[in-house]
């Protein structure tokens, strides 16, 4: 299952753009996405905290750019990064992604 994190209103603009389009794609090359069992490590690494959180479930075989398995960090774990934009075609489903009280995620039902 691929997954990418994102914020209400950057969906809402992918929407209208018909592709999702990250800050990290100018800055790093890439989409950063994560499989389900790693999605809280950068949740609560990047995002502690934040109520505007959506989970994007993806169909990688509507995506045409690179799917590169990498890591990117020297953190010792591989993620899937996509290296152009992501077409809200690839969207099989979006996941309410609030937040714990003490701002932590936990892993939603994804399926």
């Amino acid at each position: 299952m691929l997954l990418h994190i994102i914020g209400t209103d950057d969906l809402r603009a992918a929407r209208e753009s018909g592709e999702i389009v990250t800050p990290s794609l100018a800055e790093e090359g890439f989409v950063h996405c994560s499989y389900e069992n790693q999605v809280l490590t950068p949740a609560n690494q990047r995002f502690s905290g934040r109520h505007d959180l959506v989970l994007l479930v993806l169909d990688p075989q509507q995506i045409s750019s690179p799917l590169v398995i990498e890591d990117s960090y020297g953190s010792g774990t591989e993620f899937p990064h996509v290296y152009g934009p992501i077409p809200v075609e690839a969207i099989i489903r979006i996941v309410e992604f609030p937040p714990n009280a003490d701002g932590s995620f936990g892993l939603p039902v994804l399926r």
